[in-house]
């Protein structure tokens, strides 16, 4: 995977009622690092960019709609949502997946220790203690 298949640019639209939420959205958008925001296409929109591993559209459009911000729920609207929600999970778990996994190291070094290979220490626990 390029590094840039993770800078992601997103459209987010609002619901044309209550007016004024775009020009909300972007100021509250705008002081957090690693996002930029940039006017829509058209009247409703903002355009969002960001590193998929900072920030994820759903936790975004989550973030706003807790703060009373309603978004267009067209049918459109929910399935691009819907797909580019599912896009970026994958992606963020497979860039995790990259990523050492210290359980299953863990998981083969106590086979390791179990395993008879020689190299044992054969002094009774009780007497490795005492001092």
């Amino acid at each position: 995977m390029r590094p840039c298949d993770l800078e992601k640019s997103r459209e987010i639209v609002f619901h044309a009622l209550p007016a004024g939420q775009v020009e909300r959205a972007w100021v509250l958008l705008e002081g957090l690092d690693g996002l930029t925001v940039v006017e829509g296409p058209s009247v409703n929109t903002l355009l969002v960019r960001y590193h998929v591993c900072e920030y994820t559209l759903e936790g975004l459009e989550m973030a706003l709609m807790s703060q009373g911000f309603h978004l267009d729920n067209s049918l459109m609207s929910k399935l691009r949502r819907a797909l580019a929600y599912f896009c970026e999970s994958v992606q963020r778990s497979n860039v995790a997946a990259n990523e050492p996994d210290i359980k299953s190291q863990q998981a083969f070094m106590k086979v390791y220790e179990r395993h008879l290979h020689g190299d044992r220490d054969e002094t009774p626990e009780e007497w490795r203690g005492y001092k």
